[in-house]
């Protein structure tokens, strides 16, 4: 069987409702039928509403999107012919990948998808894995036999939570497919909704990983800075004077030290680490860069310990407020925060920690990591110590002075981000 499906007969699901599946069901409900499935009724609740909590689509999107039904209800998806998958691929407690949304995914497609249609993968994953782990239990639920009677593509997302610059149209996909009549139905699908363009990669496994480098190549050049930073903090030298002279050169690669979260770059290097050791090569820049940004929440704690003793203040019982949560400025995502590894950090040392963030979401943080955060700053304290993590627009307005009307005089005020001047802060990366 050739896989042939005309436009006008197209029928799209696309499952996982988070910061990548809604904007892109809502680009696709302009102008093809569309499903938009999540497993949180909750969150169906919510987008049927025309409210979006993650804040990447606009209520007044929502509203114009008439070819757009959200569900949460398998039956669905039974009339369906295109499936896009776009859900977590996270790791789990010892660093190796956790394909289980994925899998439970592609169990969910095998139910509904009939002969003819076709399954496209977004998440982004180790090269093989949409062949050898996912597109088999599509197979075993659907009892059809791929690239037989169903087809198959991958077009990894690349969109970066809270940008509103480089939006999911103005950014090149690049797509593939598991025959060239797939690839050249998924190149169309797409770039009937991408402004920027596609760019046909030439097979599955090329896309899977031309993905997962672009993650890895951030996170490596990352590791490179904070490693600078490390070292310079022993020289005495602060960090972002040396990167804005040598930001003068027009090649170098400026990037600013701090804590690497999030559900991308501090995770996805993790999986092509994971498959390289398959094939009996252990991967050592990869592998210690993310050890190095892995380390940077104690480095950090380290640092401002190493402060406060300088000071004089006392390190067991002092009062730390920890300013930002997610894992990203101007945006409410806390997936994979490293701010919780730099309060239990300081925890360790005995401090009282505290924390604030005006953007994330309270609810999903207790459900997520059982904490209980400030959703605005407070209106005095006595801290020895202000840790801005997360540099908010909206954190920012007052300065540091705003920030050091909470403190104790001797207090330090740790500017992790360089948010403001060198002169207004004690302590830079």
């Amino acid at each position: 069987m050739i896989f042939q499906l005309r436009k006008e007969d197209i029928r799209i699901a696309v499952i996982g409702l988070g910061y990548v599946g809604l904007p892109l069901a809502v680009a696709l409900g302009r102008q093809y039928p569309t499903i938009g499935f999540d497993v949180k009724a909750e969150r169906v609740k919510e987008l049927n509403a025309r409210q979006d909590k993650t804040g990447e689509v606009d209520p007044a999107e929502l509203a114009h999107s008439e070819n757009l039904v959200f569900s949460s209800d398998e039956q669905s998806l039974q009339n369906c012919n295109v499936f896009i998958v776009a859900v977590p691929t996270p790791i789990d407690n010892s660093r190796k990948p956790n394909l289980a949304p994925l899998i439970s995914a592609s169990r969910l497609v095998g139910r509904a998808i009939a002969k003819g249609g076709i399954v496209i993968y977004e998440s982004t994953v180790y090269p093989g894995a949409t062949e050898e782990d996912c597109l088999p239990v599509v197979e075993e639920a659907s009892g059809l036999v791929f690239n037989r009677d169903f087809f198959a593509g991958y077009s990894p997302e690349r969109v970066s939570p809270g940008d509103k610059e480089r939006t999911l149209t103005k950014i090149v996909k690049v797509t593939s497919g598991s025959t060239a009549e797939a690839a050249d139905f998924v190149n169309q699908l797409y770039a009937s909704i991408i402004t920027a363009g596609t760019f046909r990669a030439s097979s599955i496994r090329v896309a899977e990983a031309a993905k997962i480098i672009e993650n890895t190549q951030r996170d490596v050049n990352i590791a490179l800075i904070n490693e600078l930073s490390i070292i310079f903090s022993h020289l005495g030298i602060d960090t972002n004077e040396v990167i804005e002279a040598a930001a003068t050169k027009w090649n170098f690669i400026r990037l600013t030290p701090g804590l690497v979260g999030g559900h991308c770059i501090g995770v996805d290097p993790y999986y092509l680490v994971h498959k390289a050791m398959t094939v009996g090569y252990i991967p050592d820049i990869i592998r210690q860069s993310r050890e190095i940004n892995d380390g940077m929440p104690r480095n950090v704690a380290a640092r401002l310990v190493k402060a406060m003793i300088q000071r004089d203040l006392p390190i067991k019982g002092a009062k730390v407020l920890l300013a930002g949560f997610t894992f990203k400025e101007n945006c409410p995502d806390t997936r994979n925060t490293k701010v919780v590894d730099l309060m239990k950090a300081l925890s360790e040392y005995g401090m009282a920690v505290e924390i604030c963030d005006t953007w994330a979401i309270p609810d999903e943080v207790a459900e997520e990591y059982g904490l209980t955060i400030r959703t605005s700053i407070p209106e005095s304290g006595d801290y020895s110590a202000v840790v801005l993590t997360v540099p908010h627009r909206d954190m920012l307005d007052g300065g540091a002075a705003r920030w050091r009307g909470l403190m104790r005089a001797d207090g330090v005020l740790f500017d992790m981000k360089a948010a403001f001047s060198k002169d207004e802060s004690d302590l830079r990366l």
